[in-house]
């Protein structure tokens, strides 16, 4: 196998927002697409509720962009939520070409409804959609022949101008992205991909947190290397808790969806609390207020009465209709000895969508000419404050179509001679324990002090410890060679950086950032853009 690869198109990552750009380009481009574990493992296939799109009658665009905008707090850009919420029905369409088995009503997609809509407009496919769209993306790409699938392969670092021999410090010029240095964890070798383009499709950063609903490889791994390459970033200080994470010890980042509540789920306090439905005594919405509010109110009801979990309880539904609904939350709760159709399911909070990220214009472009950024790794302007339940998986389609026809608008691009990494002066870490122990105790702190509900003091203790993680690293990365552990570990801390920093900067309470310090909303909302430092 070469060290050098040559792509016309470089896509990392292999959810929604990766493989449906593959798709569009491999009609004109010969596209890569890197994947740093099997090609089903990424947060995607996790995604139970579905995908917003106005279908029904009574619905209209306009009431699905003001329900956006509520969620969001104010901080929404307009212009890309109109954009996404406009071609959000063609983006269903396709997947219905594509043949993903949407659940159906007397022949027509059924849609749900879920917090923060004023409309039924959620298809789904039961319970597991994500699962459902992935497998039928994953099997077109597999008989692409334009597309060349590259499982576990890591992204280390992109390649830009100042990585390239040719470099002149003095000369000014606009940075590019040439493609990516990547780590095959299987032969345990760096290797070099070349790309005229290269999309950044990695997903979120959940796993900076203790508990979160996301898969093992939600590390951050894009934002990272885009905020070290140069490109600025956003809205970091919003991640999203996810209010229902099934609360048991074996029922690792198991979700129970937003339409468990948006089909008559009720939050309530243990039996020995009286089973007190307790969402009323905070928001006129009650269960169907959008998550910040909701995942505030449980954070709010554990810390008063010092408990390890509320109580989620739909059994007042019958169990044919749960069994239609919902039959993987039925199933997984089943195998841990939780009957759903008789007694409520116990819940946490959990981290579960990463709301900021490298800043994008419509067409996914970066700072950097030739690098895009689709789906969760963004900040589109899409979210604001708060992401509105399943809007994240019609963003992917959306701007994956929008770099698409970016990519498809540029000239043809000279890739100039691409340096091979070169390992040759590290050696292999002897004390792997380091790695494990700091990995934990990032996500540990990250957990208590930079989490639902916020305080100067928390966030100035979490950037303490992050400043000392930071050393290691870099000590680390320099002296030894990579490895995935050491990679995620870079991005992470990296990631819990970029947060603190824009949750220090947010002197308000708005959204998905709550603050003791700053209670109150600002008169005017304003993103919190960070730019890296001048190199």
């Amino acid at each position: 196998m070469t060290d050098l690869h040559r792509f016309d198109v470089l896509i990392i990552g292999s959810g929604l927002a990766g493989l449906t750009a593959a798709l569009h380009l491999s009609t004109t481009h010969r596209v890569a697409v890197i994947t740093k574990r099997a090609l089903l493992d990424g947060s995607s296939n996790w995604a139970q509720g579905g995908i917003a799109a106005v279908l029904a009658e009574g619905d209209s665009l306009a009431s699905h962009v003001d329900d956006t905008l509520v969620a969001g707090a104010g901080l929404c850009d307009l212009e890309a939520t109109q954009f996404t919420v406009e071609n959000a029905p063609a983006a269903i369409a396709w997947l219905q070409e594509l043949g993903v088995p949407f659940s159906l009503e007397h022949g027509e997609l059924h849609l749900t409804r879920e917090g923060g809509h004023s409309h039924r407009r959620i298809v789904h496919a039961a319970d597991a959609t994500g699962a459902a769209v992935q497998a039928t993306l994953i099997e077109r790409v597999r008989n692409t022949p334009a597309i060349q699938v590259f499982e576990h392969h890591m992204l280390v670092d992109l390649i830009t101008d100042r990585k390239l021999p040719s470099h002149d410090p003095a000369r000014q010029v606009v940075e590019r992205c040439f493609g990516a240095y990547v780590l095959d964890t299987v032969r345990d070798e760096v290797v070099t991909f070349s790309a005229a383009h290269t999309v950044l499709a990695t997903g979120g950063a959940g796993k900076v947190y203790l508990y979160t609903t996301n898969p093992d490889t939600a590390t951050g791994d894009g934002i990272a290397a885009g905020w070290r390459a140069g490109c600025q970033v956003g809205n970091m200080e919003f991640i999203q808790f996810h209010p229902t994470c099934l609360y048991h010890p074996h029922a690792k980042s198991y979700l129970i969806t937003e339409a468990v509540r948006g089909e008559g789920g009720l939050l309530k306090l243990p039996a020995h609390l009286g089973s007190h439905r307790f969402m009323p005594d905070h928001d006129p919405r009650a269960e169907l207020a959008p998550r910040d509010v909701v995942a505030r109110a449980i954070d709010f009801e554990m810390k008063k009465h010092g408990l390890d979990c509320v109580y989620l309880d739909i059994s007042h539904q019958s169990p044919e209709f749960l069994k239609e609904h919902f039959p993987n939350i039925l199933a997984r709760c089943a195998e841990l000895g939780i009957d759903i159709t008789k007694e409520p399911i116990p819940v946490v909070p959990a981290a579960h969508y990463t709301c900021g990220g490298l800043v994008t214009d419509l067409g996914g472009r970066t700072d950097i000419a030739g690098l895009y950024a689709v789906g969760e790794t963004t900040c589109t302007g899409l979210h604001g404050a708060n992401r509105l339940a399943s809007n994240s998986l019609v963003e992917c389609m959306v701007f994956a179509q929008g770099a698409v026809n970016a990519i498809r608008s540029v000239a043809v691009v000279d890739t100039p001679a691409m340096p091979l990494w070169d390992d040759s002066r590290v050696t292999d870490a002897d004390e792997q324990v380091v790695i494990s122990h700091n990995w934990d105790e990032l996500r540990r702190f990250m957990w208590d002090y930079v989490g639902i509900v916020r305080t100067n003091k928390r966030l100035e203790r979490a950037a303490h410890r992050i400043s000392l993680l930071q050393s290691e690293i870099h000590e680390f990365y320099s002296q030894f060679h990579v490895t995935r552990d050491l990679l995620e570990l870079r991005n992470l801390v990296q990631v819990a950086d970029l947060i603190v920093m824009s949750a220090m900067l947010r002197h308000e309470s708005r959204g998905l950032h709550f603050s003791r310090d700053y209670p109150d909303m600002l008169p005017v909302a304003k993103p919190t853009i960070l730019v890296p430092p001048a190199r």
